[in-house]
């Protein structure tokens, strides 16, 4: 009986005799495992991307708006009665349960200007504890205080982008800009975000006390009232309670009967982001399963080749037999071939696709995210094929009769 050592020597140079050959039968294999760790790389990339944004946003949000009107039967759409006021803010605040911190807002676009340079921007009219709920950092200067608010003070807090399009290089810190007409003092400035997984640039916005902005920068119709109420529970088990809790606040403040639409609408942005993760593990999975098509068929290329080789070397495996191997040798020489046929494939396949996925990163601009385990996954994959179709060659090839094999032609 030959050892292992022996087998795996003979296989090795039975694969080098053929060298195009073998190249070519492990063709499909280079390209099903590249497929795969360029798929994968990609959605890992924008499931992370999505995560980052996701994160910037803020966790364990509620997002608080103004329902729908309707006007003779037709319905106008969101926000176009605002509905919510600062009062049913702080009622949120001091007796919904599981509330962390509440912030009123209210956001209309304006131009800004200093000295020559101007800026349209957002112009977003809140309170401090807004910058804690979205993740907003102060980088310099300092944020509302109380007496902003309650004296309808005009200072403001400017994100980079605003500050480089007005300032360039200038420290912004105490200078005065106009929001629209009106002189504001810029006292703080944020910490650059980037943009959110919409494209919107998160740095491009303003904030100034929402008394400010009801009072002298904003026109309304329904003076007090807000665009929308932002909440952040202390936790994601507190979450639904909030909700529940903030409902019933509302309902009441609102009367509003059973029978009755609800004149606010109430998101949670949680559902949202576990809808948009899941959607985007979906997508990496069909990717990556369309790609894996490709180690199919790559497999099944690899069982044809090796039913050739069976054929054409049927004098071979009739002289081995005859010298004293058995039929488990033969296949097990067969499954070697077939494996390092596959494996060969799967190591160069997956520099390729480690080399496309930047590529991709490099001229396309796309988020991706190498793991090891969506390299060990391809090259697992590929070993199992190698095996699992190379095994009934390596079958057929150990049935064969030594007599009938050293007579063939």
């Amino acid at each position: 009986m030959l050892d292992f050592k022996s087998i795996l020597k003979m296989a090795t140079i039975s694969l080098k005799i053929n060298k195009m050959r073998s190249m070519l039968t492990s063709l499909g294999i280079i390209i099903g495992v590249s497929a795969v760790i360029i798929m994968l790389a990609v959605g890992s990339g924008a499931s992370k991307k999505i995560a980052a944004d996701m994160e910037s946003m803020g966790s364990n949000l509620l997002m608080i708006r103004s329902a729908s009107a309707k006007a003779g039967g037709v319905r106008m759409g969101a926000g176009s009665r605002p509905t919510l006021t600062l009062k049913d803010a702080e009622a949120i605040e001091a007796k919904a349960r599981g509330v962390l911190a509440v912030a009123p807002y209210s956001s209309e676009g304006k131009q800004l200007t200093y000295g020559n340079q101007n800026w349209s921007t957002t112009v977003g009219g809140t309170t401090m504890p807004y910058f804690m709920i979205r993740n907003y950092e102060i980088e310099a200067g300092r944020g509302f205080l109380l007496e902003d608010n309650k004296n309808s003070t005009k200072v403001a807090i400017i994100g980079q982008t605003v500050a480089t399009e007005l300032f360039g290089d200038v420290d912004p810190i105490n200078k005065t800009i106009r929001v629209g007409n009106i002189p504001f003092r810029v006292v703080g400035l944020l910490k650059a975000k980037g943009s959110s997984g919409m494209g919107q640039d998160q740095d491009d916005l303003i904030f100034i006390p929402i008394t400010t902005a009801q009072r002298k920068v904003f026109g309304t119709d329904f003076p007090g009232t807000v665009n929308m109420i932002t909440v952040k529970a202390q936790n994601e088990d507190t979450l639904s309670i909030a909700q529940e809790d903030i409902k019933e606040i509302l309902k009441s403040r609102h009367n509003i009967g059973k029978n009755q639409d609800d004149d606010f609408e109430i998101r949670n942005l949680a559902e949202m982001q576990e809808t948009i993760k899941s959607t985007t593990r979906t997508m990496s999975l069909l990717l990556g399963a369309i790609a894996g098509v490709s180690l199919i068929v790559g497999g099944i290329g690899i069982m044809n080749i090796m039913l050739v080789s069976v054929t054409e070397r049927t004098k071979e495996i009739g002289i081995r037999m005859a010298i004293g191997a058995k039929a488990s040798d033969i296949r097990i020489q067969f499954l070697i071939e077939s494996f390092l046929l596959s494996m060969v494939g799967g190591l160069i396949g997956v520099l390729i696709g480690i080399a496309g996925a930047h590529l991709m990163h490099a001229l396309a601009g796309m988020n991706i995210a190498i793991t090891a385990s969506s390299i060990m996954l391809s090259l697992g994959f590929s070993a199992g094929i190698g095996i699992g179709f190379g095994y009934y060659p390596a079958y057929k090839a150990s049935l064969l009769n030594p007599i009938d094999a050293l007579r063939y032609e």
